[in-house]
């Protein structure tokens, strides 16, 4: 988690009122991160569980993403922030969400890609942006985003509606875009900044392009007809 991934989230937090209950997964905050890691203040009206492998702060009960304890179509929101890289097998995980979720539940999610490898316990996976509108196929509302450069993107995020819930309208889609231009920032210091032009300058953009473009992003909304 990082700043600009906390603003994208109280971006859609505060442009969708997403159904309750809501499910973090990977909820503990670590040492240094608990401000940005901790999501349920934007979500102060919902139940809020966070579920994590570990016990530890932001942690309600210990449990495993591919095995959830959770009955079908109990959860109206799954939160999984920088997490299923870290799931040995995410296919299984993306099948439990989609289990526990209720036919007009919502799945926010984020996932590095152009990204240093983080042990927590592991990393195992990154996913490309078409990676992610791919494991996302059964869910036929959905936003898209990628932050970084655009064709090495540092992360990719989505919101992801099942199909009971209404199609997400042009007047939700602006709001959400106008309120992630606000919310995610993640600025460089004016020195490092100048550093980073100069070298780009010198070496050309490609070394420094992960640094230049970090508060750059691009967003998408995919609507069809569920099957």
């Amino acid at each position: 988690m990082n700043e600009f991934h906390h603003g994208v989230a109280r971006a859609i937090a505060e442009t969708f009122d997403l159904p309750g209950p809501i499910l973090e997964i990977g909820s503990q905050q670590v040492a240094g991160q608990e401000e940005i890691a901790d999501l349920r203040p934007l979500f102060q009206d919902k139940r809020y569980l966070g579920v994590d492998i570990a016990g530890g702060r932001g942690v309600d009960f210990v449990a495993d993403v591919e095995s959830l304890p959770q009955v079908d179509g109990s959860v109206g929101t799954v939160i999984a922030m920088n997490t299923l890289e870290h799931v040995p097998h995410f296919w299984r995980a993306f099948d439990e969400i989609h289990r526990v979720l209720r036919p007009d539940g919502a799945l926010l999610i984020s996932c590095p890609f152009y990204f240093h490898l983080h042990s927590y316990p592991s990393d195992y996976w990154r996913f490309s942006p078409e990676a992610l509108a791919l494991l996302l196929d059964r869910y036929p509302n959905k936003i898209l985003g990628r932050h970084g450069p655009p064709r090495r993107p540092a992360s990719v995020w989505a919101l992801a509606f099942r199909e009971d819930r209404p199609p997400i309208s042009p007047a939700e889609f602006e709001k959400y875009r106008l309120l992630v231009g606000r919310y995610a920032r993640q600025p460089l210091r004016a020195g490092r900044k100048l550093r980073y032009r100069v070298g780009r300058w010198i070496c050309g953009s490609r070394p420094f392009a992960p640094y230049l473009y970090q508060e750059h992003w691009e967003t998408e909304c995919r609507t069809r007809k569920a099957s």
